[in-house]
C-alpha cells in the first residue's frame, strides 16, 4: 500500500510579538524565512512572554515551564530538531515536536500546541515550519503563486 506523500514544509521566523497588557490572547506574526508569505497566531500569555524572553535573551532566576520542557528533554540525552505545524481544524493549529531518536532510529514526534512547541523550539535553536497547504490557507500578505486580492 503505498503512503501519503509527505507535506513541503516550509521554515517560517518570528517577526513579532504583539504583548497587550488588558488582553488575555497575545499575538505572534510568523512570516517565512526566504519569502514573503506570513500569518498571524494568537497565543495565551505565557507562551508570548515566553517568546520574548528568549527574543531578547532573558533567563528567569528559576527554570519556568519551557525551560523545564527543554531540561528534561536534554537530561534525557535527546533534543528538540524543530517544530512543525501540521494541520488545521476549525480555526485551530496542530504541532509536533520532533526530537532526537536512538542513534539511527527516527526523530520521535510529540504532539503540542503550536505556541508551546514554537517556544521549545526557538529556545533550543531548531527550526520552526509550517505544511506549505496550511501557509497558503492562513497568509496575509500579498504575495504568493495567488495573490490575495485587494482589500475592499
Amino acid at each position: 500500500m503505498p503512503s501519503e506523500p509527505k507535506p513541503r514544509m516550509i521554515e517560517l521566523v518570528l517577526s513579532r510579538i504583539i504583548l497587550r497588557d488588558t488582553e488575555r490572547s497575545q499575538h505572534i506574526l510568523l512570516v517565512e524565512r526566504d519569502g514573503k508569505r506570513g500569518f498571524p497566531m494568537t497565543i495565551g500569555r505565557g507562551e508570548a512572554e515566553e517568546l520574548h524572553r528568549v527574543v531578547h535573551g532573558t533567563t528567569p532566576q528559576r527554570p519556568l515551564t519551557h525551560q523545564l520542557g527543554l531540561n528534561m528533554v536534554e537530561a534525557l540525552g535527546s533534543r528538540v530538531l524543530r517544530a512543525d505545524i501540521i494541520d488545521l481544524q476549525e480555526n485551530t493549529y496542530f504541532a509536533q515536536l520532533a526530537l532526537a531518536g536512538a542513534p539511527g532510529e527516527p526523530p520521535v514526534l510529540v504532539d503540542a500546541r503550536p505556541s508551546d512547541a514554537i517556544a521549545l523550539a526557538l529556545r533550543a535553536r531548531a527550526p520552526v515550519r509550517i505544511a506549505e497547504s496550511i501557509l497558503d490557507q492562513v497568509r496575509n500578505d500579498a504575495s504568493g503563486p495567488d495573490p490575495l486580492p485587494p482589500a475592499p
